[in-house]
């Protein structure tokens, strides 16, 4: 206190000095020479000089001594955990494993197609009739040989068990009826051939073939049937992610034509990396209610690769970098007087990064107050004064 006395007086001083130099003022000026005028112009400059400096140096030290110096104006934030999950996106495509083309199994022509396109099936559901070339009629002689060789086998063995006949007579009636069985058996599988069945419960996409059209057996498509209802999504992954992607975790699909963004988990992940790219599939299922998803559409595949539920983030932008690559934030000490604090630089290590921020593995603690605005113009140990908005 006795030395802001003194220096106030000692202000007082100087102002009463350079007050009495001033009054040194010509009468009338007008009747001066302009030598005259010019020296004083020059005395009056200096003298304004000289009080100028001195009220510089004594209002320093009156800042000094309360405290009041200027300061760097500053706005921060306090750091709060938050949850953080890190995605990694891919291009992908949709797909459906009962998405069939049907093949014949017998040649011959297509004799009848009893479904249209767009047309709803079930499992078992006849689809289309391949001429059988008389094989039914074949068949029809078949089996009434099978009847015949029924009748003798069963009276040889009636014969047999009440001690008539020979063993060698029994022996034979049942050996031609057991090759005629296998026989009808047989030419009913041939027949059956003939006849294309829906595999699973679908849609009739596309009828490819035509009626009277010659049918090669595992190289004339009959039929397209589609199950839309079984729909998953497919990727490839790098291989530096298979320790992170795992069966379980957490996926967001985005299909842009269709403006569609589903949740979704992954079921599957591949135990095989491709030697050309070296990648490994992953698979995940999709819902399509409404029908509207298609095999093969593309879409984006993004996967949660690592989460923590308290992670401590920070903006990109109160990042700095030294000539070393060290990263560093200023982080400001606990409030004096609810607006002064020092500036502290405060090295961190980074983590993953996203939307523009990244967590922080180390060098920060929560309910650090971080600098934002104003951060560029700062040095470690800086006063700076914290704008609260």
């Amino acid at each position: 206190m006795k030395k802001l006395i003194y220096i106030l007086s000692l202000t007082l001083l100087l102002f009463a000095c350079g007050q009495k130099t001033i009054d040194l003022t010509v009468s009338n000026p007008e009747k001066n020479s302009l030598e005259e005028l010019e020296k004083q112009k020059k005395l009056y400059s200096e003298q304004i000089n000289s009080i100028s400096t001195d009220l510089e140096l004594v209002n320093t030290a009156i800042e000094k001594l309360s405290g009041d110096q200027k300061t760097t104006l500053v706005t921060a934030f306090e750091v709060n955990p938050e949850i953080f999950n890190h995605m990694v996106e891919v291009q992908a495509n949709v797909k459906t494993r009962q998405n069939l083309e049907l093949y014949p199994e017998f040649g011959g022509r297509l004799e009848q197609i009893l479904v249209e396109e767009g047309q709803s099936v079930e499992k078992g559901t006849l689809l289309a009739i391949i001429d059988n070339a008389g094989m039914q009629d074949q068949l029809d002689q078949i089996k009434l040989q099978l009847g015949l060789t029924k009748t003798t086998f069963e009276r040889t063995q009636r014969l047999w068990n009440q001690k008539i006949g020979s063993e060698m007579m029994f022996l034979e009636a049942k050996t031609r009826y057991q090759a005629q069985k296998k026989q009808v058996a047989q030419m009913k599988e041939q027949l059956a051939r003939t006849k294309i069945y829906a595999p699973f419960n679908g849609v009739i996409d596309e009828i490819i073939a035509r009626k009277g059209g010659a049918m090669v057996p595992g190289m004339t498509p009959i039929i397209r049937i589609v199950n839309l209802n079984s729909m998953y999504i497919e990727s490839d992954m790098p291989e530096n992610y298979l320790a992170n992607i795992k069966k379980g975790s957490k996926a967001v699909v985005t299909i842009p034509v269709l403006n569609e963004i589903q949740t979704t988990m992954i079921r599957q992940t591949g135990n095989f990396i491709q030697p050309n790219n070296r990648t490994f599939r992953v698979e995940a299922p999709l819902k399509n209610s409404n029908g509207m998803i298609k095999p093969n559409l593309n879409a984006r595949l993004s996967i949660v690769d690592y989460s923590n539920p308290k992670a401590l983030m920070l903006p990109l932008r109160v990042i700095r970098k030294n000539a070393k690559g060290e990263s560093f934030v200023f982080v400001i000490s606990a409030v004096k007087n609810n607006t002064h604090h020092t500036a502290e630089q405060r090295f961190v290590s980074l983590g993953k990064s996203k939307s523009e921020k990244v967590e922080i593995i180390e060098g920060i603690n929560v309910g650090d107050l971080i600098v934002d605005e104003g951060v560029s113009l700062l040095v470690n140990g800086q006063k700076v004064t914290r704008i609260i908005e």
